[in-house]
């Protein structure tokens, strides 16, 4: 790790509570860093606390052991330099408000002229400039996933954190999605850290992949993706190396998949 780097993350361990008692999710020696503008993706079998290690290095709750920091500080509650996207669009945006409206939720504090920029050129962004007075239920999952990820970058954070933003959409609009979001990450300049179960995914928007093992999960890989950028999804994907790497990371789960 550099004197520079965004986030670090060593020997984290985390359990949660259930109807049997607590249930170990994330072992101890999960450790890992993040350098400014750097776009990591963690993938693993289902069930491997991919989940829950995203809300530990959120803030949303905290380790039981270990440590999370962000340029050397603890990381405690959830910072305003981090924004998070879900998976559930639809429960994460408010249907009475329209779509400019709630963007601007993330910048309210913001003077008024100034939150309006922010939200106009950032709506532009993700490709929804005219629909900025609609409202969220007159739009197809995969625009309101649009919202969401303008809402979290509205406010220029240093760090986006995904989990699994695009499982619920069709092959098409994902796609579709995973460019704006490679399209975002380039522009602005923010770091990112993605959850998802698409190792294909992972290996088209990232730096590199880390792989969690099965619960009680740890990291048992970390793969670099020297793939060229600027990346496109059908001459990438066509390419030798992203089917070696494919490979590469898909054996490192199925090895790593059952239960410890």
């Amino acid at each position: 790790m550099s004197d520079r780097s965004l986030l670090e993350v060593t020997g984290v361990s985390k359990s949660l509570t259930s109807a049997s008692g607590d249930v170990l999710v994330v072992n101890e020696d999960v450790s890992f860093g993040l350098e400014p503008g750097e776009f990591v993706s963690v993938v693993g079998p289902s069930g491997a606390g991919k989940t829950t290690l995203l809300r530990t290095l959120s803030g949303l709750i905290g380790p039981d052991a270990g440590t999370v920091e962000h340029r050397g500080e603890a990381v405690q509650g959830v910072p305003s330099w981090l924004s998070i996207v879900f998976q559930e669009y639809n429960k994460t945006l408010f249907p009475w408000l329209s779509v400019a409206k709630n963007v601007r939720l993330a910048v309210r504090e913001l003077p008024r002229r100034e939150a309006a920029a922010r939200v106009e050129s950032v709506l532009g962004q993700v490709g929804l400039a005219d629909f900025a007075e609609r409202y969220p239920w007159e739009l197809s999952g995969g625009m309101q996933q649009r919202v969401a990820l303008a809402r979290a970058i509205v406010a220029d954070p240093e760090l986006l954190l995904m989990d699994e933003p695009f499982a619920s959409v069709d092959a098409l609009t994902r796609a579709k999605l995973e460019d704006v979001v490679r399209d975002l990450w380039a522009q602005v300049g923010f770091a990112a850290l993605l959850v998802t179960h698409d190792i294909g995914e992972a290996i088209y928007l990232s730096d590199r992949v880390l792989v969690m093992s099965a619960r009680p999960s740890t990291i048992v890989s970390q793969v670099t993706v020297d793939l060229p950028r600027p990346r496109g999804q059908s001459v990438t994907r066509a390419l030798p190396r992203f089917h070696e790497l494919h490979e590469q990371v898909l054996g490192l789960v199925e090895r790593n998949g059952a239960a410890r």
